[in-house]
């Protein structure tokens, strides 16, 4: 029997902490379904089709790991690929609170499917999309943050957000 487990978020956009969970799960499991999630309640700053480009070059590498996009319940895409779990990663204690609860609800709906979660290194402890983001469009290097694709990524997103003078959102300074 295979072994399938999903990997669901935004990946607005993959990062290293993100690669690193990726490719520790593709090590415990058979397949791995990099799911991209198409509208996730956040600002987006890549849209699906490029949010699932990117994710797949950084992850190109991994024999075992497909990337994907999808809709709806996680449990239910869980389900339409043969997956048996659901990995998740944590970074900072406020992160188990929050996947802790989506694991409670996922069981509820999905009880055949497993929620395992692991622990991002210490390295990649204080990494987010939204940091990352923040800082690249604030012309800020996020070397070793992403890979050098995604940075490039971002450095056009930069540009253009400048073109059409379109202010950065901040996530740093929340009210």
């Amino acid at each position: 029997m295979s072994h399938i487990a999903i990997y669901p978020g935004a990946f607005d956009p993959i990062h290293c902490g993100h690669m690193d969970i990726a490719t520790r799960a593709a090590s415990i499991f058979d397949k791995l379904v990099v799911a991209v999630y198409d509208q996730p309640a956040k600002d987006l700053l890549f849209i699906i089709e490029e949010r699932v480009a990117l994710a797949h070059q950084a992850l190109k590498d991994l024999p075992n790991v497909r990337v994907v996009p999808y809709s709806g319940l996680t449990v239910e895409f869980a389900r339409q690929v043969g997956a048996q779990a659901i990995v998740r990663g944590l970074r900072v204690a406020w992160d188990f609170e929050l996947e802790y609860q989506m694991a409670l609800t996922n069981r509820q709906l999905a009880p055949e499917i497993e929620s395992v979660c692991l622990i991002t290194r210490q390295t990649h402890a204080f990494l987010s999309s939204s940091i990352v983001k923040e800082i690249a469009l604030l012309g800020g290097d996020v070397n070793g943050m992403v890979a050098p694709h995604v940075a490039s990524a971002l450095e056009a997103k930069r540009r253009q957000r400048d073109k059409n003078q379109e202010p950065v959102p901040l996530f740093s300074l929340r009210d």
